[in-house]
């Protein structure tokens, strides 16, 4: 299945808010997932700094490999990953995506495409230290990094060469100006649902938020898509982001008085702690719909009865079963949420090379296609901010697994245009 820009094929996550709380406590080698351009006007690109020491050669002292002849400009991609990172799931997910990224330029085709490593590290001065590796390897483009401290650190180096950044950091501050955020939003996830409730006969809408940081940007989306769709916003409940945290809260939120929604932005063990709590206390799901973001998308909320039901928004999981199996064949093993990320960074970057330029492949106007591109996750384009946007599906939950209630869109054509 290759990758390409969206037309003929279909189109996970704020789990980098999880990998985040984490922290706190190279070559190798099946086709690609393809996207063409369909329809509406490209956005206005904005403009960005002008480099001042652009990238417009191929210096003999870049990184090269035997098989590529001297005379020829190979894609240099350059892969900026906390490899050496202290937390084991944090090394883990990073081995684990650099895995994806190889799987991506093997399945390709691109025989000159090379693909060069550096530590993230803990600090934005060993983010920096890698990006500057980099470059100085005559790295074209940047895949990564995972930490919005790490893009913030390396923005500098990267925009004095006019080279662009595909993050996997879901923070939208540090976008744009040649940064490009591949990651799922929490706004994007909560507008999908909200909307979607809302249109379908739930206009007040309670919530039971954590307080964290992930917890405020889904409050303040919660708030802007009720406003924009003419809903009202509920009682608000906030908790500590803990197990025995939620307990209590949950207990009060399940009596929302005469809200018929109730939106619950967290996922893990400590929603599966909170929604036998709302049980417990008499939540009438009757009345009460409830609602989540795609921090419910783990096989083991089936398990929790009082979820039966529920809504939330996250890529088809269709979408992500074909991605787990081609991971699997390759690698023997289950790929953790955030690896189809590095795929499609890597399947995008050699998507853009295969017409493109030395030195001119990458261009805001490139990366801005509007018709957008079809990755392992759905459908994406990226916004004149740098953000992307993706098409989301509403899945419910049952004891069976989740099922589609909306199907993720195919295109970014709206109907009748």
């Amino acid at each position: 299945m290759p990758f390409a820009s969206l037309s003929t094929t279909r189109p996970k996550r704020a789990c980098l808010f999880a990998i985040a709380a984490l922290a706190a406590i190279a070559l190798s080698g099946c086709a690609t997932q393809t996207a063409t351009p369909v329809g509406p006007q490209a956005p206005a690109v904005a403009p960005g700094t002008q480099p001042g020491h652009p990238l417009t050669e191929n210096k003999p002292t870049f990184l090269n490999l035997p098989n590529i002849p001297t005379d020829h400009t190979p894609v240099r991609v350059g892969v900026i990953l906390p490899f050496n990172s202290g937390t084991p799931a944090v090394k883990a997910l990073a081995a684990a995506m650099l895995k994806s990224a190889q799987l991506a330029m093997y399945d390709s085709g691109n025989k000159d495409m090379i693909i060069m490593t550096a530590d993230e590290g803990a600090t934005a001065e060993s983010a920096a230290a890698a990006a500057v590796h980099l470059l100085e390897q005559g790295a074209e483009i940047i895949v990564g990094p995972l930490y919005a401290q790490s893009v913030r650190a390396i923005a500098a180096e990267t925009r004095d060469r006019g080279v662009p950044v595909l993050s996997f950091s879901t923070d939208r501050s540090v976008a744009g100006d040649g940064i490009y955020l591949l990651g799922f939003l929490p706004e994007a996830e909560t507008d999908r649902v909200v909307s979607y409730a809302i249109a379908h006969g739930h206009h007040k809408i309670a919530a039971l938020v954590p307080s964290t940081a992930y917890g405020d940007v889904t409050l303040g989306a919660l708030r802007d898509t009720v406003k924009a769709d003419n809903g009202e916003v509920g009682d608000v409940v906030r908790f500590p982001a803990t197990v025995d945290g939620i307990i209590a809260p949950a207990t009060q939120a399940a009596h929302p008085g005469d809200a018929d929604a109730l939106f619950l932005p967290q996922g893990g063990a400590i929603l599966r702690a909170g929604a036998p709590a709302l049980g417990t206390a008499g939540l009438n799901k009757d009345k009460v719909k409830l609602l989540g973001t795609g921090q419910w998308n783990e096989a083991a909320n089936s398990e929790a009865p009082t979820l039966y039901g529920a809504w939330f928004a996250a890529p088809d999981p269709k979408d992500d079963a074909r991605f787990a199996d081609k991971y699997r064949g390759a690698f023997g093993s289950n790929p953790p949420p955030l690896a189809g990320l590095a795929y499609d960074a890597v399947s995008l970057v050699a998507k853009l090379a295969e017409k493109g330029e030395p030195y001119k492949r990458f261009t805001r106007q490139a990366l801005a296609d509007p018709n957008g591109f079809a990755g392992v996750d759905g459908i994406f384009r990226f916004s004149s901010d740098g953000t992307a946007e993706r098409g989301l599906a509403i899945l419910s939950v049952g004891a069976d697994g989740f099922h589609v209630e909306d199907p993720a869109p195919t295109t970014f054509v709206k109907p009748g245009s």
